[in-house]
């Protein structure tokens, strides 16, 4: 009927708004109806906040065991792949000098200060590397 009336250019009748509004209403009255599917997607959301939250948390925790790790003296590595060992940090400024060699301080942004090196915990990494390659043919290009 409605479409009809919107086919021929004609306006659709007042009694159709009143039916459909009645319809809608009654069903507002009577509940909101808990469907499987919105009970699924409401589920799945609160699990994204959740884990959100979560690696938000984690993400926090190890930001701050890096910062309490960056002290003077301390082996660091940059984004970029520079190792040295870390002379000062300028908090002002937001800047830190690394001493890459003897006599040779370099002085970059903060944040690109990426991870402070273990020696042990790195040369336990590289042995188990190289004995699970050992087995393996190598790609070489």
């Amino acid at each position: 009927m409605v479409l009809r009336a919107a086919a021929q250019g004609e306006r659709p009748s007042r009694g159709l708004f009143r039916m459909l509004f009645l319809q809608t209403t009654t069903t507002a009255q009577q509940g909101f109806a808990l469907d499987p599917l919105t009970i699924i997607m409401l589920v799945v959301l609160a699990a994204m906040i959740f884990f959100m939250f979560r690696s938000n948390k984690k993400r926090k925790a190890q930001a701050e065991d890096l910062q309490t790790k960056m002290v003077p003296g301390a082996e660091v590595m940059t984004n970029f792949g520079v190792f040295g060992e870390l002379v000062s940090i300028d908090e002002e400024r937001n800047e830190a000098h690394v001493e890459i060699a003897p006599g040779t301080v370099i002085r970059v942004h903060r944040q690109t200060l990426a991870r402070v090196v273990d020696d042990h915990a790195e040369i336990l990494d590289d042995r188990a590397d190289d004995a699970g390659d050992a087995d393996e043919p190598r790609d070489r290009a």
